[in-house]
């Protein structure tokens, strides 16, 4: 195996499935294994190099199934590990990696471990694999400090102890079915790097690590400075006591030394929310996980000099420590972009979907969506696609609040719908009860009109949003990924670089058309030229020069 195949990652295209939202093979109105398997050769036609499957483990789904009750098998729901194993050897046969999420900071309050904490009480060994202390007060009826949830409320919950009083609380950064591990003890770090071992001698080629700047905490850390005017956003303070503490690198070291033991090597990339880029690059070091998402990056607003700026940013602090940027503009915690680029406000608000209100223009969006795409599959390193984003879906803002399941919508007193809205089951075909997805509906309702949106819609329409990813991808795999970006000179609202001696990408972030560059042929174009040859707003275009 040459060095460039087992570096495949540098430069990946890596698609996200939310497994539960993406096809149904049993037709019980949930998405699976089986219709994922199906769908894999539409996958392998839109051009990608891998797939990264959202948590498919056993869970109550209070948290979308991040609450993980157990972390080496398949919830029935999504199929059992006999699937799993095919859908691995099926999809390296169609010459896709899969990546799977791995959850070290929490489990579900149904798994094993936590049961057993419950029922050992105070001073156990069961209750020392997570975070349980004595609470305030006479009579410990306060919690321990004024830490909250991510998702809202206190980040402690009082339980009851085997012989029915009023007892210890534990330390929850999410949901209050997401107790925390502690990983101060030595057994919780034996237990992930078994699960780790197991997965990969299933034969997955890496994973995904949901809050890898968690995990390490400072429970001794004071009460946090919140802003009564925003109680679930975390406070910006240094020496945070519970996120990018200096502990995790130790972690991530001992995991490295896993995934290099295979051949070849396994990859891990990192969702960390942590600014400022140089903070980030440290989870990137040789000796520690592979690849990080670029939030920085997915939050920008679309102006020249905010992604400039994230541009440079990254490719700069991340390239010191010799590991590639990376390019996303969705995911399953955030506002499809569509809606997000269709709005007056554009850059991403801290958190989650479901914060922001306001008209949105949909027509717009989609104009800047399809052009922030060819800007984002032009740049060095990778790109994720989250799925319906290739189809140009917009964020269902009009859900029944009797269908929300994400828990920031009861944690937050009802006040933040949550990221149901960019997790509706995707559209397969033009019509039918769940427009393709499969035979027994959807778990969460479809908007009227979303077979417009549909694979088999925009297949074979040269202007669908599908076609204009599919030609790209396809096209993409010319650009030389070793070459570096050149800024060429621009306008004040247009991003023009070069990669290498014959490729250029140019995007027109104003409302005035703009001169192209000197160039021998236009490749690809996000929507068509004006009549005189030059660059509409919002609009993108590759370059042959």
């Amino acid at each position: 195996m040459t060095q460039a195949s087992r570096d495949w990652w540098r430069d990946a295209v890596i698609y996200q499935v939310y497994i539960r939202s993406f096809a149904d093979g049993n037709g019980d109105g949930e998405g699976d294994i089986a219709g994922l398997r199906e769908r894999l050769p539409y996958l392998r036609d839109l051009g990608i190099d891998a797939l990264w499957i959202n948590p498919w483990y056993p869970s109550p789904l209070n948290d979308g199934g991040y609450d993980v009750a157990d972390f080496r098998d398949i919830d029935p729901r999504f199929g059992d590990l006999a699937q799993a194993k095919s859908l691995l050897d099926e999809a390296h046969g169609f010459g896709l990696k899969v990546l799977l999420d791995i959850v070290p900071n929490h489990s579900s309050w149904d798994h094993r471990w936590f049961k057993e904490a419950l029922a050992a009480g105070p001073g156990s060994p069961e209750r020392a694999r997570y975070i349980f202390r004595d609470g305030r007060g006479d009579d410990g009826e306060l919690p321990p400090n004024n830490w909250r949830s991510v998702f809202g409320g206190p980040a402690w919950e009082r339980v009851t102890e085997p012989d029915g009083t009023p007892g210890q609380w534990y330390f929850h950064i999410f949901d209050v079915s997401q107790p925390d591990f502690d990983w101060e003890n030595p057994e919780v770090r034996a237990e992930f790097l078994d699960i780790l071992r197991f997965w990969f001698d299933l034969g997955v080629d890496g994973f995904r690590i949901d809050v890898a700047h968690g995990m390490v905490k400072n429970m001794d850390g004071p009460d946090l400075p919140y802003d009564e005017s925003g109680l679930l956003d975390r406070p910006s303070i240094a020496d945070h006591p519970f996120f990018d503490r200096d502990g995790v690198h130790e972690i991530y070291r001992g995991w490295r030394e896993i995934a290099d033991a295979y051949d070849p090597p396994k990859l891990y990339v990192a969702e960390a929310w942590v600014e400022p880029a140089e903070r980030l690059a440290r989870y990137l070091r040789d000796d520690e996980l592979h690849s990080a998402f670029n939030f920085d990056y997915l939050k920008s607003a679309w102006t020249t000099a905010e992604l400039r700026r994230s541009i440079d940013d990254s490719v700069t602090v991340l390239g010191s420590v010799g590991a590639p940027a990376t390019w996303v503009l969705e995911n399953h915690d955030v506002e499809r972009v569509v809606t997000r680029y269709g709005r007056g406000v554009t850059a991403a608000g801290a958190g989650h979907a479901g914060r922001v209100s306001g008209p949105v223009d949909v027509e717009l969006g989609t104009q800047r969506a399809r052009a922030a795409a060819l800007l984002m599959l032009a740049l060095p390193g990778g790109a994720y696609v989250y799925q319906g984003q290739e189809l140009g879906l917009a964020e269902v803002l009009d859900l029944p609040e009797e269908s929300l399941q994400d828990p920031v919508w009861e944690r937050s007193g009802r006040t933040e719908r949550g990221r149901d809205g960019c997790r509706v089951p995707l559209p397969w075909a033009t019509s039918g009860s769940s427009y393709g997805f499969g035979a027994g509906g959807a778990w969460l309702p479809q908007p009227a009109g979303w077979g417009d949106r549909s694979v088999e819609a925009e297949t074979g329409d040269p202007g669908s949003v599908l076609s204009l990813y599919r030609s790209a991808l396809r096209l993409r795999r010319d650009i030389p990924a070793d070459e570096s970006l050149t800024w060429l000179p621009s306008a004040a609202d247009v991003l023009a670089f070069r990669r290498g001696e014959a490729f250029a990408c140019v995007v027109n972030l104003g409302t005035a058309p703009a001169d192209l560059p000197e160039h021998r042929e236009v490749i690809l174009s996000s929507g068509p030229l004006g009549p005189d040859g030059r660059l509409p707003g919002d609009t993108a275009v590759w370059l042959a020069v």
